[in-house]
């Protein structure tokens, strides 16, 4: 026997469809906005001033590279060096993807693989179509020795694809679940999840799969830098933006980070919004840190990307102090209303701030969607 529909089923229903609907909106943004990011970033990789040399003080070398030049236009910036001291030391400085060595036998490619080994790779086929007019092979030289556990390279890139999740993946529990506590826990416990991640991050690309196979503590320290920065941007933003914190950290911190970093492709075989990004972002800071610091002994630009690490956790801690400021302000507000409604009110807000009801698991689930 069924039991009849009552009056209220209809409206009910129709409450929950809204409330799944509203719901549905995050994880359709994201799937939007990672279809822009990563298709935008990634569809067409081709090169836009990739700085390459012909080494060589002969009129006949200086011919070549004008030549190349113009047969490429605005694909390459070629320029000429005198001899192969100076371009290792380019390379090596990362000022330079690749160094052709011209000879009539046993013609030379110059390339550091661990800059970017996409940005090598379209140097090499650039100086291919050179030899190949000549009728002899091109012999490639890397400058550099990769990780017995990376051998392409790319390691560098997972590493802070894993940061990445840890740091901002914890956001939505600290701003949640911890939302009773004070601002300055908060980012204690905010410092000590950032601890965590990078000891994580550093154990299993180190002792466990040898990615960073030296100067594990200097790697070390760049990841704490980074995921310091991650979490407490995220710690900041959630006293102003509370459910949206996940799909703007997404924002942040995956949709233009990973496509910005370098990690797939270098600035140079980028479109210029993506190149642009990074000079700044904080992947980028992190990754060519480590490439820096692992496969150029800290030189070429290390100490820049350093600084683009400090400057977006300054840029954290500013704005959690702004954070802090606005929930004063509101705490000063509540506690100076009059009356039972004005009371009833307070504490409603108490159990908003505590976590109390569905607000703290539609949050985790959302941060859960993201991961």
């Amino acid at each position: 026997m069924s039991t009849p529909r009552t009056t209220a089923a209809a409206p009910a229903v129709g409450h929950s469809l809204k409330h799944l609907a509203f719901h549905l909106l995050t994880p359709l943004l994201m799937c939007l906005g990672m279809a822009l990011a990563y298709e935008g970033a990634f569809h067409q990789p081709e090169p836009h001033h990739l700085k390459v040399a012909v080494v060589g003080a002969t009129p006949e070398a200086r011919a070549l590279a004008g030549v190349v030049q113009s047969r490429a236009g605005d694909a390459l910036d070629v320029t000429t060096l005198p001899d192969r001291g100076a371009a290792e030391r380019g390379l090596r400085d990362r000022d330079l993807v690749g160094a052709f060595l011209p000879d009539t036998s046993h013609p030379e490619l110059l390339v550091a693989k661990a800059n970017s080994d996409t940005s090598a790779m379209a140097a090499e086929k650039v100086f291919q179509r050179v030899t190949a007019q000549q009728g002899v092979p091109l012999a490639v030289t890397d400058l550099t020795t990769p990780s017995e556990g990376d051998p392409t390279g790319q390691g560098l890139f997972f590493l802070l694809v894993a940061l990445s999740i840890g740091s901002y993946g914890s956001v939505a529990v600290i701003g949640a679940a911890g939302a009773a506590l004070a601002m300055r826990i908060r980012v204690l416990v905010g410092l000590g999840v950032s601890l965590a991640v990078s000891v994580i991050g550093i154990l299993t690309a180190g002792p466990v799969f040898h990615v960073v196979d030296h100067d594990l503590a200097g790697a070390w320290a760049l990841g704490w830098l980074y995921s310091a920065g991650v979490i407490g941007i995220g710690i900041g933003l959630h006293t102003f933006l509370k459910r949206w914190t996940t799909l703007a950290m997404m924002v942040l911190f995956v949709m233009l980070n990973f496509t910005s970093s370098g990690g797939v492709y270098r600035p140079e075989l980028q479109n210029g919004f993506f190149g642009g990004l990074h000079s700044f972002w904080a992947g980028a800071g992190f990754l060519e840190g480590a490439r820096s610091l692992l496969y150029f002994d800290g030189g070429a630009g290390f100490g820049g990307h350093l600084l683009t690490l400090v400057l977006w956790l300054a840029a954290a801690g500013a704005l959690v102090v702004g954070a802090a400021l606005y929930e004063r302000r509101g705490r000063a507000a509540a506690s100076s209303a009059v009356g039972a409604g004005a009371v009833e009110g307070r504490d409603g807000r108490v159990g908003v701030a505590r976590g109390e009801g569905p607000g703290v698991e539609e949050e985790m689930e959302e941060s859960a969607v993201a991961i």
